[in-house]
């Protein structure tokens, strides 16, 4: 008989009587890490601010009002409202070019009325700095937001948006910029469904998201039919997603934190986003990915940090993605496949004590590799014979065993023994046994990310 041949017979043998062994033995599932990473984000205590407690007026053009609303309605083209202290809202600003500040070190306090919305924007070109808004609707319904626009080119720097429903709404206005704002929801309503967005972008287009500080909402920052909008720098926690896209296309995500949350970032029906230099951290729960990938085409996930999440990355009904540059450290899963996803461009990743590296639920065999370098596996055994920093023993991180896995809880209790070690070793090396999953032909045999050890503790 053909040495091949016997060779996958043998293996086939060794699988049937794990198989077996699996069947009869009811053992427990393997047990999975819960411990999350301990580290120090940088961010505010959401609920110590202190509000202004004395009365407050609003000047504008050498006159001074009792009102912030009659401020803004005598203010004209060009002019500024400066407000001291504490005033009652809500606003509506009409007038275009028109700056609301704050008097020169203070943070003047706009209290709503706990129904509809406090600063309403629909004036073009208007400026909001240093304005701390708070107390909004609670109707999820009619949208009650901290700060609704509705004209082009707004601004809103500097200030603070707290105990609203929706944080700041863009209403189907361009060129807006949200830049170093902290928006706090309520973290008493609960579920997070029952409560708005921090920041909620309805086609828009051409608009910057930056540096802002979102927590206790249901979602930081969702896109709604918005394009061209660049979002950097911001972070998110206590959500549940960071960001959600929503058929919106051709936006980039750069620079982001979201940790604490049910999914850092959910990129849902869209194509062509660049997603990229982003971190997610310990983002557990009933979704708890870092970066979530659903019916997305087109789009660039590159340079991102993915660690301690329930599954670094989740790929669904996905194609002609690229992959690259990611660093995904100890996650449950680091990378679940399903759905069709099998036209992905996958190198020059470093997957590091994943418990699961990649879990492939599709039905072929696809290859993570460029045509000479692929991917760094901490759980690879790599042979580089000449050098180079590329394996020649081929990888597969998701074959017969982790799909036996999926299919059968009980067998994770064998994962590591000898008879699927045979298993593993002829899918790698010969290999006499072509199956669904993932494999890359071309490992590297040091990971592209030297600092890793970071994260790691």
């Amino acid at each position: 008989m053909n040495e091949r041949l016997e060779y996958g017979f043998a293996v086939v043998a060794v699988a049937t009587v794990v198989l077996s062994l699996v069947a009869v033995v009811a053992a427990p599932t393997a047990a999975e890490r819960t411990d999350e990473l301990d580290f120090d984000p940088g961010v505010p205590d959401e609920y110590s601010f202190t509000p202004p407690t004395q009365d407050g007026t609003a000047e504008v053009d050498g006159q001074t009002f009792d009102s912030a609303q009659a401020a803004v309605v005598a203010a004209e083209p060009g002019e500024t409202v400066t407000l001291r202290g504490r005033l009652e809202g809500p606003i509506v600003v009409n007038a275009s070019d028109v700056t609301v500040t704050s008097a020169p070190g203070t943070l003047a306090l706009v209290e709503g009325t706990g129904e509809g919305d406090i600063l309403t924007i629909n004036g073009q070109n208007v400026t909001v700095d240093r304005v701390w808004v708070r107390n909004s609707g609670y109707d999820t319904a009619e949208n009650d937001a901290g700060i609704w626009v509705n004209g082009t080119n707004a601004h809103v720097v500097d200030s603070r948006v707290t105990n609203t429903t929706f944080g700041v709404w863009i209403d189907g206005v361009d060129d807006v910029r949200l830049e170093n704002n902290t928006i706090v929801g309520r973290e008493s309503i609960y579920p997070f469904s029952n409560r708005g967005n921090g920041i909620q972008i309805w086609k828009s287009d051409d608009s910057v998201i930056a540096d802002n500080r979102i927590t206790d909402v249901r979602d930081g920052i969702y896109y709604s039919w918005a394009s061209n909008v660049l979002a950097h720098g911001n972070t998110m926690w206590d959500l549940r997603y960071g960001v959600h896209y929503m058929y919106s296309d051709d936006n980039t995500l750069r620079n982001n934190l979201a940790f604490d949350n049910d999914v850092g970032y959910a990129l849902m029906v869209s194509k062509d986003l660049t997603i990229v230099n982003n971190t997610a951290i310990n983002n557990t729960g009933q979704s708890g990915h870092g970066i979530l990938v659903k019916s997305i085409d087109r789009t660039a996930i590159r340079n991102n940090t993915l660690v301690r999440n329930d599954k670094g990355l989740y790929v669904y009904n996905s194609l002609d993605n690229v992959v690259t540059g990611n660093l995904v450290l100890e996650n449950h899963v680091g990378v679940h496949l399903t759905a069709g996803s099998v036209r992905e461009e996958v190198h020059h990743n470093s997957f590091i004590k994943n418990d699961e590296p990649v879990r492939a639920v599709i039905g072929e065999q696809v290859a993570w590799n460029e045509s000479d370098e692929g991917n760094y596996w901490s759980g690879a055994k790599p042979a580089d014979v000449d050098g180079d920093g590329v394996s020649e023993a081929r990888y597969q991180p998701a074959g017969t065993v982790e799909r036996l896995a999926v299919r059968e809880p009980r067998a994770r209790l064998y994962t590591d023994s000898p008879a699927f070690a045979v298993i593993r070793l002829a899918e790698s090396s010969i290999p006499v046994i072509e199956t669904p999953g993932v494999v890359d032909h071309h490992p590297l045999a040091t990971p592209p990310h030297e600092d890793w050890r970071r994260y790691y503790e």
